[in-house]
């Protein structure tokens, strides 16, 4: 039987760790990054909900519905719908759920939602 040279035994082994973890690291990376996006999407509807809302209820509904998209992109998929009752003009933003980045998404909506009072116009 040879004899086994001493210090080699676990020549490798970090090695076959580091390439055994690196997958669970990247998922968890992704996982983490599709909250912050989630999140992301969630406060710019809010926003753009907002801000649809305040315009609407000062200039009327085509600013209601430039003003939502105003500081949302393209890849976003944003719907915008306006509606006014009783001296309350609602905004309801919807924006697909994005899955890694803007733009590849699944379509699960993330909607806000906002209401302003209706104001003369001077």
């Amino acid at each position: 039987m040879p004899a086994r040279r001493p210090g080699r035994g676990d020549r490798g082994q970090v090695a076959i760790e580091f390439v055994g973890t690196v997958p669970l690291i990247l998922l968890l990376v992704a996982a983490v990054w599709e909250c912050v996006l989630i999140g992301y999407a969630f406060s710019l509807a809010g926003n753009a909900a907002d801000e649809a809302a305040r315009a609407g209820a000062v200039h009327g509904g085509a600013a209601c519905e430039e003003a939502a998209g105003e500081h949302v992109g393209s890849a976003w998929n944003m719907t915008v719908a306006c509606s006014e009752t009783g001296g309350i003009v609602t905004a309801r933003v919807s924006l697909n759920l994005p899955l890694l980045y803007p733009g590849l998404d699944i379509g699960v909506p993330i909607e806000g939602e906002a209401g302003s009072p209706k104001e003369e116009e001077e």
